[in-house]
């Protein structure tokens, strides 16, 4: 899952070399926290918070794929 979130995230920034996403398991679901260059961050987030939207589509499919809860935290 961490692999997936910054695939998808460096194909959308200008800096890929600062995203980061991190990983921890609380209660039950998989806490994934990705991090981007201040400037990247509304391409993260998208429109309307579209594109942030479409991304943990795709988590919560693939999460629903290996029965797992997943929730993504976009953060600065």
């Amino acid at each position: 899952m961490k692999q997936l979130v910054e695939n998808m995230a460096r194909a959308l920034v200008d800096h890929p070399d600062a995203v980061r996403v991190q990983e921890k398991e609380q209660d039950n679901t998989l806490v994934l926290t990705l991090s981007v260059h201040e400037e990247d961050m509304g391409k993260v987030i998208g429109k309307q918070g579209k594109i942030a939207n479409a991304i943990r589509t795709v988590l919560y499919a693939a999460g629903s794929h290996h029965n797992k809860r997943v929730r993504l935290d976009i953060v600065e």
